[in-house]
């Protein structure tokens, strides 16, 4: 019956394609310093459709609104019209990310913002819109109108804006069927992360929080192909959206290896398997790199509820939504550090494989001089600091999992460039290269957060104070009150600050890359549940650790230690001995 409902379908929907075309059309330009410049010329507003090419509502937007006839003619009139791709254009993104997707942002000839508007908009209202901002143009006041120029002096959290953001956390729990209090349902990984964290110091409250959502979550797992959809609406989890993005993919695929680990639970390591097994067949290219993400819709702009609801086979016999397959570095980044938690969970050495494989395309084909990376094969704008923070993060996961030491080189490597390109004044890190285009660029709080946890997380397995003096740079943006509050909640500052204060679970091992006594160590220590870890592997062949801030004795047989909190354990032989005690040290 479903299949039915969609042939009957399909004959209408491409009439109405068909009429849609045939409507005025809008002359979009794309996103550049020049529009800005004919906007002067011409005295024009300048608009900025900002859409997600997997977005259900952009292309509502795009067939109802802006091919209404009146609507075309108040555009035509007074202003160029300007259309971007936010997964094409990480600094667009990471501005107006709060406002999308659509995101509507009218700007003066000035290049100063006078409007912003998140969601569809219908044509009535729209048109109305442009007429009143063509009548009144004076800005319009948003919280975020004035960027911060003062930042905090120390990196230090202050006790009562820690004691806030942790209220925040739980006042904003919904504590009937998990998630966030909010109409859309998806799992927020940095409120489970640290909710993982606080219940592993026996926080029962937190173990609640963290099961709840993480089980929630699991409704948004495609039964059929896996992956796993973007959010829910209506307030529970039964309503998904349905595209499938990247970002979400290895986020999920990260956190219900990492839940597994920590709470036990099998339906979390298959939900990762799932995820695992969508994306390396629906998103990985010919070579090895991974795609960007799967429309929500099969017909754009119309519903999918019964084209998802199907098999595999009636869905291929309909065909399959539109899969986005620019191979960005960031997106490759992301997927890496999912597939090296996942592979730490299992021990699968196929998923390590995709996650290599994946790592030497982006360094063979989208590297840029001083360890950074472009984001697709040719950038109109960019660097993007995502770009070179995400494949960074990524260097590290492969490091911990793998112990070569290749891979600490280039998450160096990486640093190295995001210093020197993205630093900007006392605090944080902009998204990208300041100088760069009509809007100053900015620091952002989901690109500090990462900072700081990849910074200090290179500055201990390197040794190298440089890297702790980025973390502590991006940390003084993060706890700057006006920063910290901006949001309903912001668990991944507390779990910044949590790791930039305290010494991770180190375990390492310490024998031949060739012993299978020191191989079988080696993988017991990736299963340790801890989330804030140091994992490595010694073998003295290759010279001295790259961090040797520990002495470990010279003996016969491979051995594993375990040092946290300033003290390390005698010599374990045993897998199951290692991960006994780097729970009872952690606690």
């Amino acid at each position: 019956m479903h299949v039915l409902r969609l042939l009957l379908a399909l004959p209408a929907l491409h009439f109405a394609a068909a009429a849609a075309c045939a409507a005025p059309a809008i002359d979009w330009q794309p996103w550049s310093d020049s529009v800005f410049e004919r906007a002067r010329t011409e005295n024009r507003f300048v608009l900025l459709d900002l859409e997600a090419v997997w977005c259900h509502w952009c292309h509502v937007m795009e067939r109802e609104t802006y091919h209404d006839p009146a609507v075309v003619k108040m555009i035509d009139r007074h202003y160029i019209a300007v259309k971007a791709d936010q997964d094409a254009r990480p600094d667009l993104s990471r501005r107006y990310e709060d406002y999308g997707w659509p995101a509507t942002i009218v700007f003066g000839p000035d290049g100063k913002e006078i409007v912003k508007r998140s969601g569809y908009i219908p044509p009535g209202p729209f048109e109305k819109l442009l007429q009143a901002i063509v009548a009144d143009p004076s800005p319009v006041k948003y919280r975020d109108s004035e960027p911060v120029r003062q930042y905090a002096s120390s990196p230090l959290l202050p006790e009562g804006l820690r004691k806030t953001l942790a209220k925040q956390i739980v006042d904003s729990h919904d504590f009937s069927i998990g998630g966030l209090q909010q109409q859309q349902k998806f799992m927020d990984r940095d409120t489970v992360e640290h909710a993982l964290m606080r219940a592993r110091d026996g926080d029962t409250q937190s173990r609640r929080m963290a099961a709840q959502t993480l089980d929630g979550s699991l409704h948004l797992v495609d039964p059929v192909w896996g992956g796993v959809y973007q959010y829910s609406t209506d307030r529970d989890w039964k309503h998904p959206h349905f595209e499938k993005i990247m970002f979400v993919q290895a986020d999920y695929m990260r956190m219900y290896a990492a839940a597994y680990l920590a709470l036990n639970d099998a339906r979390y390591l298959d939900a990762a398997r799932d995820i695992y097994r969508y994306v390396t067949a629906f998103l990985v290219s010919p070579e090895g790199a991974f795609y960007v993400s799967q429309d929500a819709d099969l017909v754009k702009g119309r519903h999918s509820e019964d084209y998802f609801a199907l098999s595999d086979s009636a869905r291929r016999k309909l065909g399959i939504p539109a899969i986005d397959r620019h191979l960005y570095a960031r997106e490759n980044g992301w997927i890496i550090q999912g597939l090296a938690a996942l592979y730490a969970a299992q021990g699968d050495e196929q998923v390590l494989a995709r996650a290599l494989t994946s790592a030497r395309w982006v360094l063979k084909n989208r590297a840029l001089a001083g360890g950074g990376f472009r984001h697709d094969q040719s950038d109109v704008a960019g660097p993007y600091l995502e770009d070179t923070l995400a494949m960074g993060r990524g260097f590290l996961a492969l490091y911990q999992v793998t112990g070569e030491r290749e891979w600490l080189r280039h998450a160096e490597n990486a640093a190295h460039f995001i210093r020197a390109n993205f630093g900007k004044g006392a605090a944080g890190f902009v998204t990208s290269a300041p100088g760069k285009g009509v809007l100053e660029s900015l620091p952002q709080t989901d690109e500090n957060i990462m900072m700081v946890r990849f910074a200090n997380a290179l500055a201990r397995y390197s040794g190298n104070r440089e890297y702790r003096d980025d973390a502590e740079r991006a940390m003084r943006f993060l706890v700057t009150p006006e920063v910290a509050l901006r949001r309903r909640t912001e668990a991944g500052i507390l779990i910044a600050d949590l790791e930039l204060s305290n010494d991770p679970v180190h375990l390492t091992v310490v024998g031949r890359k060739d012993d299978p006594a020191a191989k079988a160590l080696f993988h017991t220590a990736q299963r340790y549940a801890g989330p804030y870890k140091r994992i490595e592997w010694w073998d003295r062949a290759e010279g001295p650790m790259p961090n040797p801030d520990v002495q470990y004795p010279e003996l016969s047989n491979a051995a594993a230690y375990v040092c946290t909190d300033k003290r390390c354990s005698l010599p374990l032989f045993k897998g199951d001995d290692l991960l006994a005690l780097a729970g009872r040290l952690a606690r």
